[in-house]
């Protein structure tokens, strides 16, 4: 605009302004409502730029969720592993959150598979967590752990959830809620695990109460639970037979 410096910037559209369209920095009410707003539109620009997506892509992608305690010598451990091997020779990325424990387990697991297999670690600043595990192929950091989650959601096929914490709770109930409320469409969740089929069953006590109900029976139908291995993997390979169809298919 003509009278103006390169280095003077225009107030938000509606903001408090002087006789030159100007926020004095001295206005603390404007000031902090043109940057609430304007960050408010960067949310705005990220959310439609998520509405995109390849047309095809090479690969099946399962998100397997899990504990950064679990040791390499506990038998848990394997079981991560060898699931992830398994689901890397049907031809799926696997993803985790690329730490320790059983996340390490399915990046190690996908190696087995695979060693040219894309292995994904998608990780958050934290300032107590370790380094990313050396399974990991591709990596991807994340100051907080909305991006993370929101990250995983874009990425994914299906997800797992082995045995895990209060972190892997957090993501197990985001899952559940997008799921529950449309936002992802056709994607399994699959829990496996007694900790977790309890955590289901408790659900349905206290959330399809008749006297005091709190969600749908079909809510409590989306975690998908399972025992072992052969149960996650009979609903991944079903689940992957049809995304193949629909790729070749376009």
């Amino acid at each position: 605009m003509a009278g103006m410096n390169d280095d003077e910037e225009q107030p938000a559209s509606g903001a408090a302004s002087g006789p030159e369209g100007f926020v004095s920095l001295g206005d603390e009410r404007a000031v902090v409502d043109v940057v609430s707003r304007s960050i408010l539109g960067l949310w705005h620009v990220v959310n439609d730029l998520t509405r995109l997506r390849p047309a095809r892509r090479k690969n099946y992608r399962v998100t397997i969720f899990g504990s950064a305690r679990v040791e390499r010598d506990h038998w848990v451990y394997a079981a991560v592993r060898d699931v992830a091997a398994e689901l890397t020779r049907l031809g799926c990325d696997i993803v985790t959150g690329g730490g320790p424990g059983l996340m390490q387990a399915a990046n190690e697991g996908a190696r087995i598979g695979d060693p040219q297999a894309k292995s994904l670690g998608i990780r958050v600043e934290l300032p107590f967590e370790q380094e990313i595990n050396t399974f990991v192929e591709q990596a991807y950091e994340h100051g907080t752990f909305f991006t993370r989650l929101h990250h995983f959601a874009l990425v994914s096929d299906a997800f797992v959830v082995v045995p895990g914490g209060i972190g892997t709770l957090l993501e197990l109930s985001l899952i559940w809620q997008l799921l529950q409320v449309r936002k992802l469409h056709d994607t399994p969740l699959i829990v496996a695990g007694t900790m977790w089929a309890e955590l289901v069953d408790w659900a349905r006590r206290y959330l399809l109460r008749s006297d005091f109900p709190l969600a749908s029976p079909e809510d409590l139908a989306i975690p998908r639970c399972v025992e072992d291995g052969a149960g996650i993997l009979a609903i991944i390979r079903e689940h992957h037979a049809a995304w193949k169809k629909r790729q070749r298919e376009g």
